[in-house]
């Protein structure tokens, strides 16, 4: 159910496409870049330079990555649909980012 409510949401966004991620799951993207990952209905990582990774754990939009803890990456852990607003949330932040409307490149 969350992963079908994602694809509703990302897939209207101009230029989001999905593909099938390498480690497994669903991997969007907004011309040929990683916007993020989901992993079933459980877990989204989610690639950002590092400051703005720093900003995001700080303020407790996402987790360190489960695996790459010291990386840019962050994970979200899934709880259930009541989580798809904060996962749009963060998918917003890079496709504002990589689309130029962003203050944060």
């Amino acid at each position: 159910m969350v992963l079908e409510l994602l694809r509703k949401e990302l897939l209207s966004w101009d230029g989001v496409t999905e593909h099938p991620h390498r480690f497994g799951g669903v991997e969007f993207r907004f011309k040929k870049k990683e916007l993020g990952h989901v992993h079933g209905e459980q877990l989204a990582d989610f690639p950002f330079p590092k400051s703005i990774r720093d900003q995001i754990i700080e303020e407790g939009l996402a987790e360190p990555h489960h695996v790459l803890p010291n990386s840019g990456w962050v994970s979200y852990w899934i709880k259930g649909p009541q989580d798809v607003p904060n996962l749009c949330k963060l998918f917003k932040m890079q496709y504002d980012r990589m689309n130029g409307k962003s203050d944060n490149k």
